[in-house]
């Protein structure tokens, strides 16, 4: 039943980009800020929870593991989008950010393995 993965992806999405449009108008960005992260968020904590625990047996549990799977790919997809040259021109702080951000995620990569695999300290 990939309509609960569907119906879960959606409930998450709208959540996520309602309150990115209410932190947008909190920060006086006319913007959506952060939207679709925190729908990502919400997605693998909804699909991790306890409360949705019958919902992620299953076939329908099939769903919305699919549906939880092919959402980053999505995000990335979405930020790949997005303006670079805008955000260049912009500045160098906004290049350094970006820079920085991936050279910290590729760093912390084999920490964040070792604390998924404890068994592995020995290797």
């Amino acid at each position: 039943m990939i309509i609960y993965g569907v119906a879960l992806l959606s409930v998450c999405l709208l959540t996520g980009m309602l309150i990115g449009e209410g932190l947008g108008v909190l920060l006086n960005v006319d913007a959506n800020v952060g939207g679709v992260g925190i729908a990502m968020l919400l997605l693998v904590l909804a699909s991790n929870s306890d409360k949705f625990k019958s919902l992620t047996e299953g076939a329908s549990g099939v769903g919305i593991k699919f549906w939880s799977a092919m959402y980053i790919p999505i995000v990335v997809a979405m930020a790949a989008k997005q303006n670079v040259a805008g955000a260049t021109e912009g500045g160098l702080l906004a290049l350094a950010a970006g820079v920085i951000a991936v050279a910290v995620s590729f760093a912390l990569v084999p920490l964040i393995s070792r604390l998924g695999n404890p068994e592995q300290e020995g290797d």
